[in-house]
């Protein structure tokens, strides 16, 4: 029990930074222009569902 429920909270903290880290780069990702956006096959729109945030914490 004690090495599930450790494992069950590390995968929590995991699963937060992942999505800390995908909001940190989508927010990169908005200051880039539309022609760069579109070669990298996403767009602002895009960004802007998936959530954005330019700060770390």
């Amino acid at each position: 029990m004690a090495n599930s429920f450790f494992r069950n909270a590390l995968n929590r903290v995991v699963v937060a930074r992942e999505r800390q880290v995908a909001r940190y780069v989508n927010g990169a990702l908005m200051g880039l222009d539309e022609q760069t956006l579109k070669s990298l096959g996403t767009s602002r729109e895009e960004l802007r569902r998936k959530g954005a945030t330019s700060y770390i914490f």
